[in-house]
């Protein structure tokens, strides 16, 4: 058997991109069809509606629509030159953050804190395969999900106060999260833990501008459940946050932190799996960075995925900027080929595991 050519500079960087897009059917949805097809696009993020503001619907109407809508995007990826299986992801925690949700008439879901509260790992691997059927059942492979977040601060914005966080017991977190990943992996779907290196000691919320949690982060407390979930195998993927903290990086947030990701989490962590970045048009970092400086920052850091979710500002074409924008890093020599090779190495194991139709 012929080994499968290599794609192009142009379809590997491509698969370092797992945007978001607006369109509930494949009609409306043509721009991201071609950018999936044309220019082998990596991955999809779904959204019920817009955000932050949830004024308009994003892509997620019913389980017939939506079971529609991700078979066409794998379509498309079948005939793109990368051939490789789409990314077709959503947030599914549970509880406020859930993208399929009784209003499009998908089961309701309970929240981390609730299960942690429950204190049962079984419980909450039947609630994990539960959230996995269902996002399994429309075409979906990856969860971004589990938060792996230690609750450290009660009254922290985004984390504590939206009960995202399983507990402020890290070890309860961490036998909680395996759990979770365990059920979503009988469902056959991926996870992704986040939001590394812990956001639950923040007071302010990374969507809106920059968190600094230099004074408030616990190393050993909020590393432990992802060096737990890394050592015995339940990681998939791991999300970055965007949190600054001048003790691990004193220059950047950690998603654009060379010491924090390929230091911290690649070297003492020990992770050489896909890390994928929390949307790059966040506050945090959209305030205090151009968006070539921070593609090129994540990317030296050690991002093998880059998430543009749009969550603030939908641009037009911006797939085949942002490539434009790395091809030509690496034309000027500011990225080298072999680091897009290492991510599209990474990438490329990560999908032989993903599902590519609903079941």
């Amino acid at each position: 058997m012929q080994p499968t050519p290599r794609p192009s500079l142009r379809a590997r960087i491509a698969q370092m991109l797992l945007v978001g897009f607006r369109g509930t059917t494949p009609a409306e949805a043509a721009a991201v069809l071609a950018d999936i097809r044309e220019r082998s696009l990596g991955g999809v993020v779904l959204f019920s509606t817009d955000q932050p503001t949830g004024s308009a619907v994003r892509n997620i109407v019913s389980a017939a629509q939506l079971t529609a809508l991700t078979a066409a995007l794998q379509a498309a990826a079948a005939d793109a030159e990368a051939r490789l299986p789409l990314m077709v992801s959503v947030d599914e925690e549970g509880g406020r953050v859930a993208r399929l949700g009784p209003d499009h008439g998908f089961p309701a879901t309970e929240s981390a804190a609730d299960l942690g509260a429950r204190g049962d790992p079984a419980y909450t691997r039947r609630a994990g395969a539960a959230i996995g059927q269902t996002l399994r059942s429309v075409g979906i492979n990856l969860d971004l999900a589990p938060v792996v977040d230690v609750n450290v601060n009660l009254d922290n914005p985004i984390i504590g106060a939206l009960d995202r966080s399983f507990s402020g017991d890290p070890d309860v977190v961490a036998a909680q999260a395996e759990a979770f990943v365990a059920g979503c992996h009988e469902a056959g779907v991926l996870t992704t833990l986040k939001h590394f290196p812990g956001h639950g000691s923040s007071t302010g919320d990374t969507h809106l501008g920059v968190v600094d949690v230099t004074d408030t982060w616990q190393r050993e407390v909020e590393l432990a459940p992802f060096a737990r979930l890394i050592a015995d195998g339940s990681a998939d993927a791991i999300l970055t946050a965007h949190v600054f903290n001048r003790t691990l990086d004193p220059d950047h947030p950690a998603t654009l932190s060379e010491a924090t990701i390929d230091g911290l989490l690649r070297g003492t962590l020990g992770w050489d799996g896909v890390v994928i970045s929390d949307d790059m048009q966040m506050g945090a970092i959209r305030e205090a960075y151009g968006y070539e400086e921070a593609i090129q920052l994540a990317i030296t850091a050690g991002v093998d995925v880059l998430t543009i979710a749009q969550q603030q500002v939908f641009e037009d074409g911006i797939v085949g900027r942002t490539i434009d924008l790395i091809e030509a890093m690496v034309a000027d020599g500011r990225l080298s080929e072999e680091r897009i090779d290492r991510s599209w190495e990474r990438i490329r194991e990560f999908k032989a595991r993903l599902a590519t139709t609903a079941g």
